[in-house]
């Protein structure tokens, strides 16, 4: 599934983060082919963020500032992450 993207970071992911993560993924491919391997939106990631900003490269409008991971979330499920709607309602909110 993919959709409009707000960011793509790698900042914050430790060494550990990133094992686990890898560890984690194949279980949920949905497919494969020569440079990405798709997954069921099944996991959940704090992010840290500055602010939001207009971004003519970011699909969904506004853009996270300076985003950066702060951990995975095994005890919340992907469907209660905030949603690009609800960050487009922030944006709004703050004048963008």
């Amino acid at each position: 599934m993919t959709g409009p993207r707000l960011t793509k970071t790698f900042k914050g992911l430790t060494g550990r983060t990133l094992a686990w993560q890898t560890a984690e993924s194949p279980a949920r491919e949905t497919g494969r082919d020569a440079r990405t391997v798709p997954v069921r939106p099944e996991l959940a990631v704090e992010v840290a963020f500055d602010g939001l900003q207009r971004s003519p490269r970011c699909p969904a409008g506004p853009a996270l500032r300076f985003a950066r991971v702060v951990r995975h979330r095994p005890d919340r499920s992907a469907a209660e992450a905030d949603t690009v709607a609800s960050v487009r309602e922030l944006a709004t909110a703050e004048g963008l």
